[in-house]
């Protein structure tokens, strides 16, 4: 390994540290349990981004108590009225 591919390794890897501690933790959970989550949130505000290259999936995250959850579904969640929904163009999880 040269000495400018381990700089670059670094680096990368310190701007994942970086978007870990801006982010927070990051909670992945199941779709049942994401909308379970999600119906105990006054205005739920959610992103969503379509995702997968080879089998598609449909990524969302929400903020909930100072924590931010995650979710994959092989289909789009059914989402109540009262939720205030973002399209991204993608999804990214540091890490």
């Amino acid at each position: 390994m040269t000495y400018g591919a381990s700089a670059g390794a670094a680096a990368a890897h310190a701007a994942v540290a970086r978007a870990i501690k801006a982010s927070g933790a990051i909670v992945q959970v199941e779709p049942d349990t994401f909308q379970t989550i999600l119906n105990k949130a006054e205005k739920p505000l959610v992103i969503f981004a379509p995702g997968g290259t080879f089998k598609k999936n449909f990524q969302y995250l929400m903020s909930y108590r100072e924590l931010i959850f995650f979710t994959k579904a092989a289909s789009p969640l059914m989402l109540s009225g009262n939720v205030e929904l973002i399209e991204a163009k993608q999804i990214w999880i540091p890490g």
